[in-house]
């Protein structure tokens, strides 16, 4: 047991945090419990004997570093002294090496085994990082299990911790493949997470269930908007016709209708297939977009954070903020997306909150605040919850096809 002269809690964005330090720097980090008195209680048992008290200049400015990364600022913890004295040989080389992994970049058990000259040593290192008692500054949530997993994570929280503090170091995109019907994002832990932030919202996934939202497959950036357009102001039935009518028009484009073809085609032939005239002219001005390299290919798309993408699509005749929040949830899996002016959202928090008039869109957003970083999965309840209550949606935002 290492000892601490003096330790001391501190806030941050998941929560109190608990510090102790020695004569030779920090010798300890606590990640926030179940309230600030867990998380008191947790430290005071780490370090038996060390009182709560002001924490000299250095420790200062470790607190300062570790709140600001906390807040998804840069941060350099590489300059904070840690006392490593007790800690075996071992361990201390697997925290120097998870210590020089960057914010936001993730490393598995294995890579940091191979890099130390250990190739072998892959389940002693998890061993190791599961011991770890400088969390934050050694970043042991940047380091997964093979196949881009989770992996462990001891803190209070387990894997949904690990995940929220990724997302914030990543924000507005997933921080990991984690293998489970192609999302970016643990769906298990997201929804234990929801759970445990809002017991309305928890007694909301009881009756609806599991969730079981399933992606929609994605052959380009060009045609998932393509439809998009098609779809918008139509029921999913009509919509469909229409769109399968359009895809016949090119019998040898396998994965829809590409720029060229839209473009190529006459006014009169997208209207016989049922497209309106202010489609026609979305369609032709994306397509004159994407050929010009101003539609980002899927790959480059999946790099970009939400907001930047959202405002690079609306720059397209006819695609909207709430047209590319869809896409961003049932195309690409992003976990963190909350379309606040959804009629179905509003009324799933109509229906959380027990009122029968629906909230506005700041409503909605702070609500919402708290189900961060994991707000997709909330909207994906918040529908099953305005459909149980059969409420009449507009056109415009009930694409049956989207909402899985």
């Amino acid at each position: 047991m290492m000892r601490a002269d003096g330790l001391t809690l501190f806030d941050t964005a998941i929560g109190p945090c608990g510090i102790a330090w020695g004569e030779r720097g920090v010798v300890g980090v606590q990640l926030p419990e179940s309230s600030r008195a867990a998380t008191r209680a947790r430290l005071a048992r780490r370090f038996p004997g060390a009182a709560e008290a002001s924490p000299p200049r250095e420790v200062q400015r470790a607190l300062g570093a570790i709140t600001g990364l906390l807040c998804g600022e840069p941060a350099d913890l590489a300059s904070i002294r840690l006392d490593m004295d007790g800690v075996p040989a071992f361990h201390r080389r697997v925290y120097e090496a998870a210590r020089a992994i960057p914010a936001g970049v993730t490393r598995t058990y294995g890579e940091i085994a191979a890099g130390m000259g250990s190739p072998g040593s892959a389940r002693a290192v998890g061993q190791a990082l599961g011991r770890n008692p400088f969390a934050v500054v050694v970043p042991c949530h940047r380091v997964l299990a093979a196949g881009g997993r989770t992996g462990g994570f001891s803190a209070n929280g387990g894997v949904s911790t690990k995940l929220r503090m990724l997302a914030i170091e990543r924000p507005s995109q997933a921080p990991l493949f984690d293998g489970d019907g192609g999302f970016r994002f643990d769906p298990d832990a997201a929804v234990a997470h929801l759970r445990r932030v809002d017991p309305a919202l928890a007694r909301l996934i009881d009756a609806a269930g599991p969730f079981r939202l399933a992606l929609k497959r994605t052959p380009s950036l060009f045609g998932a908007l393509a439809e998009a357009i098609v779809y918008q102001q139509l029921t999913g039935k009509a919509a469909a016709t229409i769109y399968g009518r359009v895809c016949a028009l090119f019998p040898r484009a396998h994965d829809g209708p590409t720029p060229r073809h839209v473009l190529r085609a006459s006014d009169a032939t997208l209207r016989g297939a049922g497209l309106s005239r202010p489609k026609i002219l979305a369609l032709r001005d994306l397509a004159t977009r994407a050929l010009a390299g101003e539609i980002p290919t899927l790959a480059d798309a999946h790099g970009m954070d939400d907001a930047v993408l959202i405002e690079r699509l609306t720059a397209v005749r006819g695609i909207g903020r709430w047209t590319v929040e869809m896409l961003l949830i049932f195309r690409f899996g992003r976990p963190d997306v909350l379309p606040v002016d959804d009629y179905g959202i509003r009324k799933g928090v109509a229906v959380l909150g027990r009122r029968a008039a629906l909230p506005d869109r700041d409503a909605v957003a702070r609500r919402g605040a708290r189900w961060r970083p994991y707000r997709s999965v909330a909207s994906w309840y918040l529908w099953r919850a305005a459909e149980r209550t059969r409420a009449r949606v507009p056109p415009r935002v009930s694409p049956a096809r989207a909402r899985g």
